[in-house]
C-alpha cells in the first residue's frame, strides 16, 4: 500500500573496497526563505474579491502593490478604496511593472486574458490562484481543464513565464475585513522550480498568522485547486470561512 510517507529506497551501490562516496553539503532549511519585501506584486483580476482581498493584505504587510483590470480606470478606483499605496493600471501595465504577478481572474476569462498578456509577462514570477469550478443546484464541483489544471493552462500559455500555483484557499471575506490583524492558514505552495517556489512561500509569510508550505511540481495542482469545492460546502455547513493548515511541518 503506498502511504505519503513512502520514498524510493535504494542502496549507494557501494561494494567492500569502494571509495566511501563524498559527503553530501548540508540540505538547505526549508525555512530559509528570500526577502521579498522589495518586490513590485501585480494581481491581475485586482477588482474581484479575491484579488482585492490578496492586494488588501500585501499592500498592509508593506509590499508594493498593482491591481490589474482591463479598464485601468476601474482599477484606480479599487486601488483608491484599498489604500496601503495601492496603485491601479489596466491588465498590461500591470505586468510590465510587476516583478511577481498573481493571476486571480475569473475561471472564464484566464486563458483569453493570458494570451493576450504573453508578451507582459515573459520572464516574470505569475502566481496562479484561479479554481475551476462549477456551480449546480447540488453545490459546487470541479472542473478539469484540458490542460490538467488552471496552473497547467497558464504554464502552456506563457512558456516564457515562470508559473506556479498558490493561494487557492483564502476566504475573500477574511481577507478583506479591515478589524482582522491575522489570517490563520497555509498556503499550498506548487512549481517547478525550488527558488520560484521560495519566493511565493516568502511572499505568503508577509501576511500575519499565513505560511507558504511547499506542496509539489504544477502537475499536482488539480487537486489544490479542486479541493475548494469542498471547502465551499464546509462553509456553507458551518457558516464558516474555512482555511487549511498542513500539520507536522
Amino acid at each position: 500500500m503506498t502511504t505519503p510517507d513512502d520514498v524510493n529506497a535504494q542502496g549507494d551501490g557501494a561494494s567492500e573496497g569502494t571509495p566511501a562516496p563524498a559527503k553530501k553539503a548540508p540540505a538547505k532549511d526549508p525555512w530559509d526563505l528570500p526577502d521579498v519585501s522589495g518586490l513590485v506584486v501585480g494581481v491581475l483580476g485586482g477588482t474581484g474579491d479575491q484579488g482585492r482581498g490578496l492586494a488588501y493584505r500585501l499592500a498592509r504587510a508593506g509590499q508594493k502593490v498593482i491591481i490589474g483590470s482591463r479598464a485601468a480606470e476601474r482599477a484606480q478606483a479599487a486601488a483608491d478604496e484599498l489604500g496601503h499605496g495601492v496603485t491601479g493600471a489596466d491588465n498590461a501595465e500591470c505586468a510590465r511593472n510587476s516583478d511577481i504577478v498573481i493571476i486571480a481572474v475569473p475561471w472564464e476569462g484566464h486563458a483569453k486574458t493570458l494570451q493576450s498578456l504573453r508578451a507582459e509577462l515573459a520572464g516574470k514570477l505569475v502566481i496562479d490562484c484561479v479554481n475551476p469550478l462549477g456551480f449546480d443546484k447540488k453545490g459546487a464541483y470541479a472542473l478539469v481543464p484540458e490542460e490538467g489544471s488552471a496552473a497547467e493552462q497558464a504554464a502552456a500559455l506563457l512558456p516564457e513565464s515562470r508559473v506556479t500555483a498558490a493561494f487557492h484557499h483564502l476566504s475573500a471575506v477574511l481577507l478583506q475585513n479591515p478589524e482582522i490583524e491575522s489570517i490563520d492558514t497555509d498556503v499550498m505552495v506548487l512549481g517547478e522550480s525550488r527558488d520560484d517556489t521560495d519566493v511565493v512561500q516568502a511572499l505568503a509569510a508577509r501576511i500575519p498568522g499565513m505560511r507558504g508550505v511547499f506542496a509539489g511540481r504544477l502537475r499536482n495542482a488539480h487537486q489544490v485547486e479542486s479541493l475548494v469545492a469542498n471547502l465551499i460546502s464546509v462553509n456553507r455547513r458551518y457558516k464558516a470561512h474555512a482555511g487549511l493548515r498542513i500539520t507536522d511541518v
